[in-house]
C-alpha cells in the first residue's frame, strides 16, 4: 500500500527536476547535471514497466508529468564527447560523479586526460588486500584471445574524476528506491568505486559518449561487498531511450548475496521478454567480463572465455546501445551496504562484415524465456573466428 512518502517524493522529484526547463544555455557544470537527471528519469521510468503497484503508478504520473516518456526528453549532447571548454581538472575530488575530460572523434582514438585512452590498459599487479585495494594482474581478455585489436576507446580511472562521455546519474535510484547520487562513484588508485548505503543511496553511470549498433564490450570488476538487496552490473542501454523495444543487455549482473554467480539477462519486445544465463564464479574477485553483439547474435566471455551465447537475430537490439555500470538497489529490509569497482572498460567497433568471434552454436535454450546455463562446456568455447 502507498503511503505519503512515495507519493510525496514523487512530486517533489516534478518540483525538482522541472526547474531545469526554464534557463537558456546553460553552463557545462549544469549541462551534466541536466544529462543526468535526465538520463535517470528514463531509465527509472523504463525500470517501472509493467509494475502496476499504487507506489509504481504515483511515479509513472509524475515523471510522465516532466516529460520523461517523450522522445527527444534526453537531449542529444549528452550522448557526445564534452568539447575543449568543458573538460574538469583531473584533481577535483569534489566532483568525481561528473563527466569528465574531453575526447576526439573518429575511429581508434580518444583522448585521456580523466582514465580515457586508445591505449590497452596492463592492470596493477598485486593481490587485493582489502574493498579498497588495487587489482591483481589483468589475466585473459577476450579481447585479446579473440585479437580484437586495440579498442576504440578506454577508461582506465588513472585520474581523480570519470573520463570523457561519461554521465552520472542523479535522481531516484532504481525503479524510484533509494537515491542516485554522483558522489557515490569515486575513482582512486585508478579503480572506480560505487558504493551503496544501508538506506539506498547509490550510483550508476551512462558511457553515453560512445554509443553505437554492434560491437564488443569489456569490463574488468568486481563486487567485493555482498548484500541481499544490491546487485552489482555492467550492461547495454539502448540510447534512444525506448525500452523495452530497444531492447537491454546485463552481460554481467551480480545478484546472489554470496557473490558467487553471474547473471546475463538480454531484454527484447514490447512485453519486455528475457532470456537468461548463470555461470557460478567467484563475482568477489577481479574478472574480465565480455560481450560481442553483431547482426548474428549475442556472445558472452569471462576472463577471455565464451559462457553464453544467442544466435536467435529476432531478439537482437534494433539500435545503438551504450554501456552503463550500476549498482542497483532492491530494498530488503537488510540495511547493509554494497560495493562494485570497476579497474577499466574496452570498447571496439565492429568492422563491416565481420561476424562473431567463435563459431559455436547457441546455448542451449538460450533462446527460452527461462533459459539458464550453468557451468558447462561453453566455458570452453574458446575456438577461433568463423
Amino acid at each position: 500500500m502507498i503511503g505519503s512518502g512515495p507519493t510525496s517524493a514523487a512530486v517533489a522529484v516534478v518540483t525538482s527536476l522541472g526547474v531545469v526547463f526554464a534557463p537558456a544555455a546553460p553552463t557545462p557544470a549544469e549541462a551534466r547535471v541536466e544529462c543526468g537527471w535526465r538520463i535517470t528519469a528514463t531509465h527509472v521510468l523504463a525500470e517501472l514497466d509493467g509494475d502496476e503497484s499504487e507506489r509504481a503508478q504515483a511515479w509513472r504520473a509524475a515523471l510522465t508529468e516532466i516529460g520523461a516518456d517523450r522522445p527527444g526528453f534526453v537531449p542529444t549532447t549528452c550522448y557526445t564527447t564534452p568539447g575543449p571548454s568543458d573538460t574538469r581538472d583531473s584533481g577535483d575530488s569534489g566532483d568525481s560523479g561528473a563527466s569528465g575530460a574531453a575526447g576526439n572523434t573518429g575511429n581508434r582514438s580518444n583522448d585521456h586526460e580523466n582514465g580515457s585512452s586508445a591505449a590497452p590498459d596492463a592492470g596493477s599487479p598485486g593481490p587485493p588486500t582489502g574493498p579498497t585495494s588495487g587489482t591483481p594482474a589483468s589475466g585473459d581478455t577476450a579481447g585479446e584471445v579473440f585479437g580484437w585489436g586495440v579498442p576504440d576507446v578506454v577508461d582506465d580511472f588513472t585520474g581523480t574524476g570519470l573520463g570523457a562521455g561519461w554521465n552520472a546519474y542523479d535522481g531516484p535510484g532504481h525503479a524510484g528506491n533509494g537515491t542516485r547520487s554522483p558522489d557515490a562513484a569515486t575513482v582512486t588508485d585508478g579503480v572506480l568505486t560505487i558504493d551503496g548505503t544501508g538506506d539506498g543511496t547509490t550510483a550508476g553511470l551512462a558511457w553515453t559518449a560512445h554509443s553505437q549498433k554492434y560491437g564488443r564490450w569489456e569490463v574488468r570488476m568486481r563486487a567485493p561487498t555482498g548484500s541481499p538487496s544490491y546487485n552489482a552490473l555492467a550492461l547495454l542501454w539502448p540510447t534512444q531511450e525506448n525500452f523495452p523495444v530497444g531492447g537491454e543487455i546485463d552481460f554481467a549482473e551480480i545478484m546472489n548475496p554470496a557473490r558467487d554467480t553471474i547473471e546475463l539477462f538480454l531484454h527484447y519486445g514490447a512485453d519486455n521478454s528475457q532470456v537468461h544465463g548463470e555461470l557460478n564464479i567467484d563475482a568477489a574477485a577481479w574478472h574480465n567480463y565480455a560481450v560481442e553483439w553483431t547482426p548474428h547474435g549475442v556472445t558472452a566471455f569471462v576472463d577471455g572465455r565464451e559462457w553464453w551465447k544467442t544466435t536467435d537475430t529476432s531478439i537482437l537490439p534494433p539500435g545503438p546501445m551504450h554501456l552503463c555500470l550500476q549498482l542497483d538497489w532492491f530494498p530488503r529490509g537488510d540495511g547493509e551496504t554494497g560495493r562494485m569497482q570497476v579497474d577499466w572498460v574496452k570498447q571496439w567497433g565492429l568492422a563491416a562484415g565481420e561476424g562473431p568471434s567463435t563459431d559455436t552454436a547457441g546455448s542451449e535454450g538460450s533462446t527460452d524465456a527461462d533459459s539458464s546455463t550453468t557451468v558447462t562446456d561453453e566455458i570452453n568455447n574458446n575456438t577461433g573466428r568463423s
